[in-house]
């Protein structure tokens, strides 16, 4: 493995580390200037440092512990990919469409992937792009 395909590695294990305990400054650092997210379970895109900070803050009111666990990762020409679990307990309305759900204490465990993606001989995130299925922390909160 080269040193860059380590250092990318590194910065994807240091980003989803740093979400955990709210450290959006850090995790900000992590991108290549300009954050994105491109949520493939929605359909939804944060473009840009204030549209990213108002996503991690939006997801975070329902699921204030939402964590990661690492299952694999892996580096690919500019890509890094995650094998990993998301888990969060249901604390905080959680806004589905015009519904608001009252906190039901449920705690979700979720297996998605996400990849990374890297400007050509960089070591910062240009977009990261989490694969998930939304309908299943729903079901495991009782929710459908």
């Amino acid at each position: 493995m080269t040193d860059l395909a380590q250092r990318r590695i590194q910065r994807v294990l240091d980003h989803m580390a740093l979400e955990i305990p709210h450290d959006w400054d850090a995790v900000i650092a992590t991108f290549d200037g300009h954050p994105r997210y491109e949520l493939y379970g929605t359909g939804t895109v944060f473009d840009g440092e204030e549209a990213v900070r108002q996503y991690f803050h939006q997801s975070r009111i329902p699921f204030p512990d939402q964590a990661n666990e690492v299952i694999a990762i892996a580096h690919a020409d500019n890509t890094v990919l995650v094998e990993f679990w998301l888990t969060g307990t249901h604390l905080g309305p959680l806004r589905i469409g015009d519904r608001t759900i009252e906190p039901t204490g449920k705690a979700f465990r979720m297996r998605m992937a996400a990849s990374f993606e890297f400007a050509p001989g960089k070591d910062k995130i240009l977009c990261e792009r989490p694969y998930f299925d939304q309908t299943l922390i729903a079901k495991q909160l009782g929710l459908g």
